[in-house]
Formats: C-alpha cells, structure tokens, sequence
C-alpha cells in the first residue's frame, strides 16, 4: 500500500509511482497517458546562511531541499538545521564562523562547490551532513572518506556519550552529499550524525515515510546531539598546567578538608585533568582519554581557568 518514491535524470524518460494495490486493481486495456511538462532551460537556486565568528575558520552544516514530501529522508534536515542556525545566531562569542547551505542534493552540492571550493578548504574546520534525523530511534554514524578527521573524532564522542546503541557505518555505506564534499581532490572533514540511516529502513523512499514515522522527540533528540558536537567544537581549548606538579587543591576550595566515601571524585577528575593539561592536548584530546564527556570537562576547566591553574595555548 505504498507508494514508491521513484526517479530517473538525465534521460527523456517519463512514469507514474502508484502503490501494488493500486497497480493490481487496474483493469485490463490501454490507457491514455497525458503529460503536462517542458525541457527548458532554468536556474539552480540554494539557500547560503554565513554567521561569523572570531575567526575565518568555519564550521559546515549542509542540508538538502530536494524531495520534501519524505519526511526522514528529506524534510527532517532542513527542520533541524534552521534549528541549529537560529541557536547559533543567537550565541555569543563564537569562535568559529558557521557556513550554511541548503541545496538540492547531488548536484546542488557539486554546484556549490564549483563556486566554493578553494574557499571551502581553506576555511572549514569541521561538518556536518544533515539527513535523515526525524525519527526516535537510534542514532546513526557516517564518517567522512578520511575517518580522522575532527568531525568524525567530535560525532563519535557525543554519540558515545548520549547513545550506547548508536550504529556505525562506514564510507562504503555512502549514499548522500558526503559523496562529493568528501571526494578525491575535494577532501573535505565532513561526516553525518543520522538517526535511521537512508536506504536502511522500510519506508524509505516511499510515501510511509510521512508525518507518522517521525516525532517531535526525535527532532529535538537530533538537534541536542548536534547542538553537542558544535558546543564541543567551539569550546576545545589547549590547557597547559601553571605550576609544576600537583597543585593543593584544598586551599583553592576544590579538595573537601573532611576525607570520607566518595569525597574524592571530583578531586580526582580535576587531577586527571590537569595530568593531562601539558599544551599538547586539546580539551576533547582529554575527554576521550579519561573517557568523560567533553561537556562535562568543560565545567572543569573553565574553573581551572577562573583560578590561574590553567592557560589556554589555543588563545582563547
């Protein structure tokens, strides 16, 4: 009882997607078949949202706007990316600057980046492909061509931390804009945070993936997660330790005077941090060593800042 989600580029090719029931309840005989449409030359048209930072070092968010009567596989990433565009635009500080397109996909990628490449691998930092993120269930990875890059180290971190289900993909497994961002000669650090993944669930591509297969939990899910990595990408400093070996904690207030149970653990968090505060490791270095989530250590070492135990090599 579905109708599929068919289409043909490229080729003066013509069809109707109707459902098996429908097809099976077709009467015998010939039908007439009119079609209402003209090749012509046109225009290619995409939104471009550029937010600036502190710097010209960016980070990149790509959504499609090709084929929005699919909900997951279309219209969910445009939703969550305005999201993420209004909540950037209303922070404060930000170190990165944030380019942001939605495009039809495939090509409207490859057009894009015909007029932006050179600046493009210059720029960018760290992105993010957005689809397929409407739906409650578990989160999906995609890493970029490269699977070292920053976004992918940042993507893995948070779903680490925010869902122990999580599936991992690899690039083989490919199939939207990462394609050409992350193209031989291109080689851009873009990797996708999902949650049902393209190609990997039974409405895909088909008219059941409507209204009914997401839900406002799962929007909202997508977007803290990729609020997430962006907040783990803007606040990243490089510590490095001001005094040589352990600092007394106790007459700076981090260390409780009366031992008992349990007492200690925050002491030994901010010793784990400062062992590793040497100005050669970032602060998500840290927090994939110690297993903590970025998030976390950023309490930490904002108040190690706040009381000179720390600078900061990154300058920020």
């Amino acid at each position: 009882n579905a109708i599929p989600y068919v289409t043909s580029y490229y080729q003066p090719q013509w069809g109707f997607c109707l459902s098996h029931e429908l097809r099976e309840s077709l009467l015998p005989g010939d039908y007439r078949v009119v079609i209402k449409s003209r090749v012509a030359s046109g225009v290619l048209n995409y939104g471009e949202l550029l937010i600036p930072g502190k710097t010209d070092r960016e980070i990149f968010l790509s959504t499609y706007v090709c084929h929005p009567s699919m909900a997951n596989n279309e219209l969910s990433g445009p939703v969550v990316t305005m999201a993420l565009a209004r909540w950037i635009l209303a922070c404060e500080d930000l170190q990165y600057s944030y380019r942001i397109i939605f495009i039809p996909e495939t090509i409207g990628s490859i057009v894009y980046l015909s007029r932006n490449i050179e600046q493009m691998q210059d720029r960018i930092a760290a992105g993010f492909n957005i689809t397929c993120v409407g739906d409650d269930k578990c989160f999906s990875y995609l890493p970029s061509r490269n699977e070292q890059t920053l976004a992918d180290r940042v993507a893995l971190h948070v779903l680490k931390h925010t869902d122990a289900n999580f599936r991992h993909y690899t690039w083989l497994d490919r199939g939207s804009d990462e394609r050409q961002y992350c193209a031989p000669g291109v080689d851009l650090p873009v990797a996708s945070i999902m949650r049902s993944k393209y190609h990997e669930y039974d409405e895909y591509h088909t008219s059941l993936d409507n209204l009914d297969f997401i839900s406002a939990k799962g929007l909202q899910g997508a977007f803290e997660v990729l609020a997430k990595a962006i907040s783990v990408l803007e606040y990243n400093p490089v510590p490095r330790a001001m005094l040589l070996c352990e600092p007394q904690l106790g007459k700076r207030g981090l260390y409780e005077n009366l031992a008992k149970k349990g007492s200690s653990a925050s002491a030994s968090l901010i010793k784990d941090f400062l062992s590793y505060s040497d100005g050669h490791h970032s602060l998500l270095d840290i927090a994939e060593l110690t297993s903590i989530p970025a998030w976390e250590l950023q309490t930490v070492c904002q108040e190690l800042f706040n009381i000179g135990l720390i600078e900061d090599l990154a300058g920020r």
